[in-house]
């Protein structure tokens, strides 16, 4: 059976961005392997970095070694206090793991101010240590676990090499698409949402990544409020207008319809703003137009890392925004894609071209999926 953390996904991610963005693989667990300082060093030595969890009653401490721990060799120990959502450090300084974990019943001395007794299933602090860490004067903690975990980059470079190959399969998968049975000649594809919901920058995103440079075609606010106030939302389309078509072709047709929000908008939105994207949605269904979601700005979110965008279906906070969506505004799952634009970036990212060309992809294949269900005689073919 799986050994897994005790630790909260919240926990974990702020553990995680406090330390400099860092995975963390479980490598031994005191209810599980045994409170033993021994066990513990055998599991955990050569490790490279190591972050040590102890869970007391009412709060989480631990020690984080910025280097991996050898027998009988010091490292470099920051000790830190996790306080519901807020966290506290101070350095130990060098420490070895022999001591910092009372191997061999080594006693506590007053000079390191901090020791972890697996054994007696307790954690012994100076006061001065516990007052730097804002605990309360109590120096000693009951245990009722322990953990360590090993330390990596969240992008480490197997999962860049990962990444820059699936923004290279689907940048020449977009490049050679063709729509459904050669209907049309290119698909046209409606982007509808929110002043400022980032729109402009899908496009410009979008560009970018097919020339391979950032690039700003589409003009994009400066803040907030978006560049889309200078039209007139409230102006109908006029039939004078010289774009305009009475009777559009299967190739002047929408054939996508992408509606577009700021990830962080979804719980400010209004009734009224709910009601009108819901009618929306039931005025294309009755007119047979596909229609997908796009949140944008996923990168702005609290706690978010670049690692979390790479592995976009386990971020459990975006989970949770997917659903809100599907929710409020009746998108299915399957229907809503995130991505994070390009805004004051000068150089690409390949992990932001990866959700960006899955959007496109996705909208591209919602086309495919129009197309494929018209009636053979709106395709232009006729029956024998």
């Amino acid at each position: 059976m799986a050994v897994t953390t005790r630790l909260a996904w919240l926990h974990e991610k702020i553990l995680q961005n406090h330390f400099g963005g860092k995975r963390l693989s479980l490598l031994y667990k005191g209810s599980v392997h045994g409170f033993y300082s021994g066990d513990l060093l055998d599991r955990c030595c050569n490790q490279g970095p190591t972050l040590t969890v102890i869970y007391g009653e009412h709060r989480i401490i631990g020690a984080y070694a910025e280097e991996s721990y050898q027998e009988r060799k010091a490292a470099s120990i920051i000790l830190f206090a996790l306080q519901e959502t807020k966290i506290s450090e101070w350095k130990l300084g060098l420490c070895t793991p022999e001591r910092l974990f009372c191997h061999d019943n080594v006693k506590y001395n007053s000079t390191t101010n901090f020791q972890i007794e697996l054994r007696n299933r307790k954690v012994i602090m100076g006061s001065k240590t516990t007052e730097d860490l804002g605990l309360v004067q109590n120096c000693t903690i009951s245990i009722q676990d322990c953990e360590v975990f090993r330390c990596e980059d969240l992008l480490d470079e197997r999962k860049i090499k990962g990444v820059t190959e699936l923004r290279k399969s689907l940048l020449s998968a977009l490049r050679t698409y063709e729509p459904y049975g050669s209907l049309v000649p290119q698909i046209r594809i409606l982007l509808l949402g929110p002043v400022g919901a980032g729109k402009s920058s899908f496009f410009n995103s979008v560009k970018s990544v097919f020339q391979g440079h950032v690039t700003h075609q589409a003009l994009v606010g400066t803040d907030r409020t978006g560049i889309s106030e200078k039209f007139n939302p409230m102006e109908s389309i006029k039939l004078s207008h010289r774009d305009y078509i009475d009777s559009p072709s299967l190739k002047d047709r929408i054939h996508c319809v992408a509606f577009v929000f700021d990830v962080s908008s979804m719980e400010h939105f209004s009734s009224q703003m709910i009601v009108k994207i819901r009618r929306l949605r039931r005025e294309l269904i009755n007119a047979g137009v596909v229609h997908v979601a796009l949140l944008t700005h996923v990168d702005s979110m609290d706690l978010i890392t670049k690692g979390d965008l790479i592995e976009i279906d386990r971020c459990v906070p975006l989970r949770s925004k997917l659903e809100e969506v599907q929710r409020k505004l009746g998108f299915a799952l399957s229907d809503i894609s995130v991505v994070s634009n390009y805004s004051s970036e000068w150089e690409l990212d390949p992990v932001k071209d990866v959700l960006i060309l899955s959007a496109l992809r996705r909208m591209l294949w919602a086309a495919d999926d129009f197309l494929e269900d018209l009636p053979l005689e709106k395709q232009g073919i006729k029956e024998r």
